[in-house]
């Protein structure tokens, strides 16, 4: 197994349990909310692709009124706790929804399936960001460099299985009852959470290193403070801000194709979940092949530019051939390119900040500042349409965006290696895990 895993991945074999476990973790976790993701989308499309900007804005307001709750969460229990109760939060409420979605019918059902898409937005938001923080906190900047494209591919798997088992399942049995399948695998990323800190929590006992589950405690506020006033995470928020922003004008376009060209509501379920599995498969041989490769041959820096050089040029294409086909390859190219080089390149900047920047900032970067792109790419989408600009207009507006978002990166990869060599250490409390010797981590 070793052999196998160091012929794509530079991977320790004391690093073998703690890898397994975060893998089964992401594949829960990206599994659970590939099985929502085309009944969520189906939602947007049977509520009108015309109120998706409306369904943004009270996502935004869904997540900056989450966010709070969960700083406090943060700041009151340890951390296998309050990643515990997010995610059994997160099950709960799916239950819920079943009960309503079944009780629902015509247009209370259409509201509820609006709901439920507001819902899911922050739930792809919440549950990712726990995930990266946790990795964040028990991973070093060298080892994220070397294994965070290879956990990504753990949830790359997870996404498979959820996009597949919808897309096998949506025309043969009513989609709510898919809701179950997220909650039963929401509980597995408990048992992984729980298994992993103890796991980690020996490796660090193994060398001494202070424990990693006090309460980190500070202000609620703590997150946004620090992520407004310093100018390494304003420019992880630009960062953010910038990628959401241009993936919403291209979600706009491939919706607009959905609902011209499909009916059927279970059709535009099935073909949502085929995307996903495009999307997802070409994502697991990136994240498999390239993320460290990228990193160790050309540098953080440079992986940081990719995504944004992939979203010039293919804006740049649709805007000459503004076929479907270019926005469907379009779209599963950079979505492919965010789950398998950007995400994991982005998390690693947050390994050398301290354990409170790492979930408080971090989540309001992952979820307020997202959605907020989501609204500036939204309501320009709207303006300039109005304005009269159509495929090609609006393709060729996004590209010098891209530019400022690709200069942007190279900025943030380069602060990251310069605070990674010492500029500015993570204080002398809060030291990062390092590997233990195979038999201790066995």
């Amino acid at each position: 197994m070793v052999r196998l895993l160091r012929r794509v991945v530079d991977v320790r074999r004391e690093e073998l349990p703690a890898l397994g476990w975060t893998w089964l973790y992401f594949y829960a976790v990206l599994a659970a909310y590939y099985v929502l993701r085309p009944i969520r989308d189906e939602a947007a499309v049977a509520g009108g692709v015309d109120n998706l900007a409306w369904l943004w804005i009270g996502t935004l307001v869904g997540v900056t009124i989450a966010n709070p709750a969960f700083a406090a969460l943060v700041a009151r229990l340890p951390r296998v706790r309050f990643v515990s109760w997010s995610y059994r939060f997160f099950a709960l409420n799916l239950i819920v929804f079943f009960l309503v979605l079944r009780a629902a019918d015509g247009e209370a059902n259409i509201w509820a399936g609006r709901v439920f898409y507001v819902w899911t937005a922050v739930f792809n938001l919440f549950v990712p960001s726990v995930f990266w923080a946790f990795m964040t906190d028990i991973f070093t900047p060298e080892q994220g460099k070397r294994l965070f494209g290879i956990i990504s591919a753990g949830g790359t798997l997870g996404a498979l299985t959820g996009s597949l088992l919808t897309a096998m399942l949506a025309e043969h049995i009513q989609p709510m009852f898919l809701l179950f399948f997220s909650v039963a695998l929401l509980e597995l990323s408990v048992v992984a959470v729980r298994r992993l800190s103890k796991l980690s929590e020996r490796l660090r006992a193994a060398q001494s290193a202070p424990t990693q589950e006090q309460i980190i405690g500070g202000s609620v506020l703590a997150g946004i403070r620090n992520a407004t006033s310093s100018p390494y995470l304003l420019g992880i928020s630009l960062y953010m801000l910038l990628f959401t922003t241009l993936s919403t004008v291209l979600y706009f376009q491939l919706a607009g194709i959905v609902d011209r060209s499909l009916a059927d509501r279970a059709a535009r379920t099935a073909f949502f979940a085929r995307v996903d599995l495009l999307t997802n498969g070409l994502a697991l041989v990136l994240q498999l092949f390239a993320f460290s490769n990228l990193v160790r041959v050309f540098g953080l820096t440079v992986t940081l530019g990719v995504l944004p050089a992939i979203s010039a040029a293919g804006f740049a294409i649709l805007g000459t051939i503004p076929a479907v086909a270019v926005v469907v390859v379009f779209q599963a190219v950079r979505r492919a390119g965010e789950f398998a080089i950007a995400r994991p390149a982005r998390e690693v900047l947050f390994i050398v900040l301290p354990r409170e920047d790492r979930y408080k900032a971090k989540n309001f970067i992952d979820t307020v500042v997202y959605r907020l792109g989501d609204q500036v790419g939204a309501w320009s989408q709207v303006l300039l349409g109005a304005a009269g600009l159509g495929v090609v207009g609006i393709a060729w507006a996004a590209v010098p965006l891209s530019l400022v978002w690709l200069v942007n990166g190279l900025w943030l990869g380069r602060k990251q290696e310069t605070l990674a060599a010492g500029a500015a250490p993570a204080p002398a409390s809060d030291p990062p895990l390092r590997p233990a010797p195979a038999t201790t981590a066995s």
